[in-house]
Parts: structure tokens; C-alpha cells; sequence
């Protein structure tokens, strides 16, 4: 089994209780097309197990493959420093094929920033928190995305509402 590293901590961005029985870690890329299938499942997820549910994500920016990935997460690292991190989040999987800089410009105007924190963030202000995500990914075996972690075991099953949550809440022993 491959194991997540480092585990959850204090400056992951995460819904739900820390003390919820199980936490689900996404590795995800804002303009992978796979990342925005899981992103409706994992919402459906989320309301299907309430506070049962912790849920963590953290950024995996495939650059080769999506060019406008990097500015994406760090249109969201921005979007966190006035807590506001999931609006932006759930505001790119809900647009992610429009995610050139004149939309991102607007999107951060949405969610509340103003142009100078979003013109610092495409300028590397968070370059070192998107890089320490992305090396925990690597160091964690990620090599794609999605990749999903459940309470810091690598999930590899089907992206399906269903299968996922029947990977999150085993049954109980008969």
C-alpha cells in the first residue's frame, strides 16, 4: 500500500471536521478533465457523508499537459489568504475550460481579491506552497491525477459516486 506523506496538518486546505472519521486527500490539477469528473463525485461525496467526511486538497499542477493549470492553483493559494479558498476551488473545476488569465483575473474579482494579490500570485507568491504540495504528491507516489488517498492509503478503485463511497465506510463485521 502506498501511504500519503507527509499526513493531513494545519495548512491543508480541508472541508469537514478534523476529527471526522475518515479523510479523503485529492491530488488534483485544475484543468484535468479526470480532476473535473472527480470534482461532482466527490462533491456528491461530501453531502452523502456529512461530517463523517474530512476533505483535503492539494494542488498537483501537470504543466506539461495543462498550461493554465499553475495559475489556476495559484489563482486558489490567493484565494485562501482571505479564506475563500473553496469558492475559488469549486469556481475552476465549475470552468476549467476557461481558465486563460482573463478569466482567472475575473474569477479572483469574484471571489473577492483584488487585482494586486492577483497579479502577485501569477508572479510566484505562492509558488513554494503549490512546489510543497506537488513534492508531497511525488513523495506519496502520485503520478497522475486524481490521485486519492483515504485516511492516508493510496485509493486506486472506481471514480464512481457508489464505489467511493463504499471505499469510505466499510461495512461493519457481521
Amino acid at each position: 500500500m502506498i501511504r500519503l506523506t507527509p499526513p493531513p496538518g494545519p495548512t491543508d486546505h480541508a472541508q469537514g471536521p478534523a476529527d471526522a472519521p475518515v479523510t479523503l486527500v485529492e491530488y488534483g490539477d485544475y484543468e484535468c478533465p479526470y480532476c473535473g469528473e472527480a470534482y461532482a463525485v466527490i462533491k456528491a461525496v461530501q453531502k452523502a457523508m456529512g461530517p463523517r467526511l474530512r476533505f483535503i486538497f492539494r494542488n498537483f499542477p501537470l504543466t506539461e499537459s495543462h498550461p493554465h493549470a499553475a495559475r489556476a492553483a495559484e489563482l486558489a493559494e490567493a484565494a485562501a489568504t482571505i479564506d475563500r479558498f473553496w469558492l475559488a476551488h469549486d469556481i475552476l473545476y465549475e470552468n476549467q475550460t476557461a481558465l486563460e488569465t482573463p478569466n482567472l483575473v475575473r474569477y479572483g474579482a469574484h471571489v473577492g481579491l483584488d487585482p494586486s494579490t492577483v497579479v502577485a500570485a501569477f508572479e510566484g507568491r505562492f509558488d513554494a506552497r503549490i512546489r510543497a504540495d506537488f513534492e508531497s504528491g511525488v513523495e506519496s507516489g502520485v503520478n497522475g491525477t486524481p490521485t486519492l488517498f483515504i485516511n492516508g492509503l493510496r485509493y486506486d478503485g472506481p471514480r464512481d459516486v457508489q464505489s467511493l463511497l463504499d471505499a469510505l465506510t466499510p461495512s461493519a463485521p457481521d
